[in-house]
């Protein structure tokens, strides 16, 4: 069988634990995305009473408690699930979720879920986790965010070592969230894609974040040898000819309802009580 793991999953526990130390530095961004996601609550008078908050490295949780939900934090790392603000943290894998069949009526999974090997199956267990017509909201990265840099880093690794090596993480198109949503039996599944402007004085200052934010480099595929001294300084500079660096953060904004009976269902065909000819000619009058 072909092996189909991209993701180091050791090497992403060890980045956010260190990440778990210096995500302050990031928390405008985090917040800001945590922020706009779950401005989705507000479209709908569901009163949602537990949560479970996925990676949220503290953005999440608080949010939620604020509004009177109780809110199951957890993480890969066990120190970033103890800083995450839930009113419970715990140390959990999003490729082997440890909860119960409807355990949650909300589940939030804000920048957390891009560095899963099996996504659809991850989903899968999320909406096992969920009551029925519990909601799941996820923000993931999607194309093309951070291209920029994989380019410069590309063509710089060309120039030095004469080959490539993956350095920046693949992320999904805005097409396929959707797909994946209903792949993984969720009702009412929507992807919309968000987008936050981000610009850096310097190409460092990007690196910096991304470091800060747990999210280098974890892609199993990746060159293990020393990098060349070159190789970054190049890559940076290129980066830079144009003065500020641009770096926008594209999101698929995603939800999706785990089925219930009380859900609206779609006609099945031939049961409207209009047809669409007459419905045009009524129009026209």
């Amino acid at each position: 069988m072909e092996d189909t793991t991209i993701f180091d999953r050791t090497a992403v526990r060890l980045h956010r634990d260190r990440a778990a130390r210096t995500v302050a530095d990031v928390r405008p961004i985090l917040n800001e995305a945590a922020e706009r996601l779950l401005e989705r609550l507000d479209d709908t008078t569901y009163r949602f009473t537990r949560a479970l908050d996925i990676g949220g490295r503290g953005a999440v949780a608080p949010l939620l408690r604020a509004r009177g939900i109780e809110v199951v934090s957890c993480d890969l790392s066990a120190a970033m699930a103890r800083a995450a603000g839930g009113t419970v943290a715990c140390a959990a894998d999003e490729e082997f979720l440890p909860f119960g069949a409807a355990s949650f009526d909300l589940v939030v999974a804000s920048l957390s879920l891009h560095w899963v090997n099996d996504l659809p199956g991850a989903l899968v267990q999320i909406r096992h986790a969920l009551k029925p017509d519990g909601l799941f909201l996820a923000s993931i990265p999607v194309l093309p965010t951070l291209s920029s840099l994989r380019a410069a880093l590309t063509e710089a690794e060309t120039e030095t070592r004469g080959g490539l090596s993956p350095r920046v993480s693949p992320f999904p198109e805005l097409r396929d969230c959707a797909a994946l949503l209903q792949r993984a039996g969720f009702a009412l599944p929507v992807a919309d894609l968000d987008e936050i402007a981000l610009e850096y004085r310097s190409a460092y200052a990007l690196l910096r974040d991304l470091r800060a934010a747990g999210e280098a480099n974890a892609v199993v595929a990746r060159d293990r040898r020393p990098v060349p001294a070159a190789l970054f300084p190049l890559a940076l500079s290129a980066l830079e000819e144009n003065g500020p660096v641009a770096a926008p953060l594209r999101l698929a904004m995603m939800t999706g309802w785990a089925p219930a009976a009380s859900q609206p269902k779609p006609l099945a065909p031939g049961a409207f009580s209009v047809s669409l000819e007459q419905a045009l000619k009524d129009g026209e009058g």
